[in-house]
């Protein structure tokens, strides 16, 4: 399963979200907080909580549960989704 730590407002999480629309792969989308720089408004303590369990409290953020794969920038992420489901 993928999980994608977002925000709606960014465009790197948008870029990534294109990508998974691109290749019609299911995914799970989280939005912990609101978009910017590390320290923007949590809007959900438990998925922010989620998403900083994995020692990082940056968006994009792509869970590959699947592959135990967690990985943060968005041209990487895009690379990998090619890489592996296209």
């Amino acid at each position: 399963m993928l999980e994608l730590y977002q925000s709606e407002g960014c465009p790197y999480s948008a870029k990534v979200r294109e990508k998974l629309s691109e290749l019609g792969v299911s995914y799970v989308a989280h939005n912990p907080r609101l978009p910017g720089d590390v320290g923007g408004d949590v809007t959900n303590e438990t998925i922010h909580d989620r998403l900083t369990a994995g020692g990082e409290d940056r968006i994009p953020c792509l869970v590959d549960t699947d592959r135990g794969v967690t990985m943060y920038e968005s041209d990487q992420i895009v690379a990998y989704l090619d890489e592996h489901y296209a």
